[in-house]
């Protein structure tokens, strides 16, 4: 049994509806009742809260795999210029030049090896277990860096 409700609503909604009717291929009136049906359902909110979570959850762990991967890019290029900087010599001046065309060589040669790697689908994110990375970062002790037996700052 149906009962018939006559309303007001303004314009731009009634022309809202019937383009949605037209692009639907419904009528106004299931239109406009599930709008109704839905706004008196007790778990619309419900469904919408759910929603919600459930996609700032998936941003949560999206901002966490960022940050995981931006602190492990960090912590390898402040290991690598630690290490470069320890075994690195200053040049003489009448070396230069060739220490300069041979850096170019060599950073050729990197940028090819990387986009192998990358193209095959290899990444350090890939190689570090998740389990070697500690949670908290911030450790409140200093640590040895076995790498060159020197200690560690504190975070």
């Amino acid at each position: 049994m149906r009962d018939r409700l006559n309303l007001s609503l303004p314009v731009e909604m009634i022309t809202q509806i019937n383009d949605l009717a037209t692009r639907r291929r419904l009528t106004r009136s299931a239109i406009v009742e599930a709008a109704v049906a839905s706004f008196l359902s007790p778990d619309g909110a419900d469904r919408l809260e759910a929603a919600f979570a459930r996609r700032l959850d998936r941003l949560t762990r999206q901002v966490q795999r960022l940050e995981r991967d931006s602190g492990l890019s960090t912590e390898a290029l402040a290991l690598f210029i630690r290490f470069w900087l320890t075994i690195t010599p200053p040049l003489p001046s009448d070396a230069q030049a060739t220490a300069q065309a041979k850096g170019r060589e060599r950073y050729e040669g990197f940028i090819e090896a990387l986009g192998r790697r990358l193209n095959q689908g290899r990444t350090l994110r890939d190689e570090i277990p998740m389990d070697l990375i500690r949670p908290d970062s911030r450790a409140d002790e200093k640590e040895t860096d076995h790498d060159f037996g020197n200690e560690v700052e504190e975070r």
